[in-house]
């Protein structure tokens, strides 16, 4: 099977790694106020191939991606983790990112794209039937995900960036939150 089946994502197969403690993370600290952090990550894609859904023909990528905060070891275990696929729609030109986080989040995101796009964007809404946010119910009452979107830009075979931004609502808040994430991965095995 060509990796062009997987259109824009056939850029993304394999390990990747981020040069040391450079991705930046804003995040609701545990007072509720503002918490930067730096962290260092590895992201996994692998290909599963093709699943049909009747006339609907996908390509899939098996993702998986661990983060540790600055001044932890991997011994320490990640401060975050994702686990999903990234799923690529030939016919209607659209690409898909749908992962859970062991938080009690699950997220179904999606956005156009061609099938030689070096840039997509994926987003998701919470009352959406189609790309959704579905969270539990402590995290629905105190800090609800109203939105979800993701950037990736491919810079070359050995590099890509990508910009997140999950918008909450926090309990005694009246302003939306903007948890930001962003980081530039490396390859380290094809």
């Amino acid at each position: 099977m060509s990796d062009k089946n997987y259109g824009p994502l056939r850029f993304y197969i394999g390990k990747w790694e981020s040069d040391g403690f450079k991705g930046a993370n804003k995040a609701p600290a545990p007072d509720r106020g503002v918490e930067n952090t730096k962290f260092r990550q590895e992201m996994i894609f692998e290909p599963i191939g093709d699943v049909s859904n009747h006339e609907q023909l996908l390509y899939v990528l098996r993702y998986h991606t661990k983060a540790w905060e600055e001044g932890s070891s991997i011994e320490d275990g990640p401060f975050h983790e994702e686990v999903g696929y990234f799923i690529w729609d030939k016919a209607n030109r659209q690409v898909m990112k749908s992962f859970i986080v062991p938080r009690g989040i699950a997220v179904n995101a999606g956005g156009d794209a061609e099938s030689d796009s070096t840039e997509f964007m994926v987003k998701a809404e919470l009352g959406s039937n189609t790309y959704g946010v579905c969270s539990n119910k402590f995290l629905d009452d105190e800090f609800q995900t109203v939105s979800y979107e993701i950037k990736f830009s491919f810079i070359d075979e050995n590099t890509f960036t990508y910009d997140e931004n999950t918008r909450i609502k926090m309990k005694g808040r009246d302003d939306i939150f903007d948890h930001t994430e962003s980081n530039t991965l490396k390859k380290v095995i094809s």
